[in-house]
């Protein structure tokens, strides 16, 4: 069978169950679930991925995890991944349910193509949760989950198609200050200051700003400025984010923050502790294999999604993701595509449009592109060895 013929037999597929496949992301976005608590999620997939014909391993490696696995060792492993919690307040803002879909619809596209073939091929699709802020793909990287994949791939809904998507790297900082409450009206030379140190912290990373570079980032709050209006607060605490385009580039706007931290520490007279959480939360720089996106672009370009035209949004680098921590470590692609609306991410107005019937043309044609990207890979070996190069190089670039 011609490669041509796989992915008209791979797009068949899926919509053979593009009901079903509404029905699913339906299920996801009416019974929104946060980080680690996608329970309902959780079953409706396994579930019907398991009818569909895969090996499941339900809670893999993580209550809400999963694991569905189709094919033959000894070829090469290809993984599509699916996020499916939701945003506190607003449910699925972000759309989670249709990246759960997409992903669903890829894996049994896939299926359908290297089912009848005689080199081993082996299909993962991979639930991850919690990537609303809990990392759930660094707890699976760190349990060696990623570790024989060939390439990852995702598609992520937004207001426009840009097929390589530039992700910053983040990082969480913590702040407490620590001085000495006196009364506020009476021996106030007695007293240090901590909520003069986290003003002043503050002030000073909003002075920086004039500074940064392009792409750098510091966004944060006061979380605690004191217990009580008449007395001078002993403690106080700050929480920021530190974003930079890069690994490299974060380290040196980590630098520069940690100055104006001290700074206001040593002209208030406050003990400092400060602490940049290299944990789960901590999200690396998207990687874009430059391969499998051509590959994707030439692809979605046959089913008639054109990339944004507009530089000014092709060439920005925002929001951060853990799907770049799998990038650093297997090569992917991580494409958005646009739903018919003009609605933010992480607002109400694009949950309601991605709980629409609207929405499923353009998310079902995401899982086609990518089922067919796959089958291009799968079908001409050499286009991996080109894969693994380029991302060699942009690991060592980054």
């Amino acid at each position: 069978m011609s490669v041509d013929d796989l992915k008209t037999k791979s797009v068949a597929a899926v919509q053979t169950c593009a009901s079903d496949l509404y029905d699913l992301s339906q299920e996801i976005w009416k019974n929104p679930e946060l980080a680690f608590k996608e329970h309902h999620a959780h079953k409706v997939l396994t579930d019907f991925l398991e009818k569909q014909g895969f090996r499941v391993d339900r809670h893999y490696k993580l209550e809400t995890a999963f694991r569905a696995v189709f094919g033959k060792e000894g070829g090469l492993h290809v993984c599509v991944i699916c996020e499916y919690d939701a945003l506190p307040g607003i449910g699925h803002g972000c759309g989670h349910n249709l990246i759960a879909e997409v992903g669903v619809a890829a894996g049994i596209a896939i299926k359908a193509a290297i089912q009848d073939l005689k080199q081993p091929v082996k299909l993962t699709v991979m639930g991850t949760p919690a990537e609303e802020g809990g990392g759930g793909k660094n707890f699976l990287i760190q349990d060696g989950c990623f570790k024989d994949v060939d390439f990852a791939m995702m598609a992520h809904p937004f207001t426009y198609n840009v097929s390589r998507w530039r992700c910053l790297a983040v990082i969480t900082l913590e702040v407490t200050y620590k001085g000495a409450a006196s009364h506020p009206a009476y021996h106030t030379w007695e007293g240090t200051n901590a909520l003069d140190a986290a003003v002043l912290c503050y002030s000073n990373i909003s002075v920086l700003r004039q500074q940064m570079r392009p792409y750098h980032q510091v966004h944060g709050i006061i979380q605690n400025g004191g217990t009580h209006p008449d007395i001078i607060p002993s403690e106080t605490k700050l929480v920021f984010y530190l974003r930079a385009h890069s690994e490299t580039e974060l380290k040196k706007l980590e630098k520069r923050v940690v100055g104006c931290v001290e700074a206001a520490a040593l002209a208030t007279g406050c003990q400092v502790e400060y602490n940049f959480k290299r944990d789960a939360s901590k999200y690396s720089n998207l990687i874009q294999n430059n391969t499998l996106a051509t590959l994707y672009e030439r692809n979605a370009e046959v089913l008639g999604v054109t990339n944004c035209p507009d530089k000014s949004v092709t060439g920005a680098i925002s929001g951060s993701t853990d799907m770049g921590n799998v990038t650093h470590v297997v090569p992917g692609i991580h494409p958005v595509f646009a739903l018919p609306t003009d609605a933010s991410i992480h607002s109400r107005h694009f949950a309601e449009e991605a709980g629409t019937r609207e929405a499923q043309p353009y998310t079902l044609n995401q899982a086609k592109a990518l089922a067919m990207t796959a089958i291009d890979v799968i079908c001409q070996s050499q286009l991996m060895d080109t894969i693994r190069e380029e991302f060699k190089q942009d690991l060592a670039n980054d």
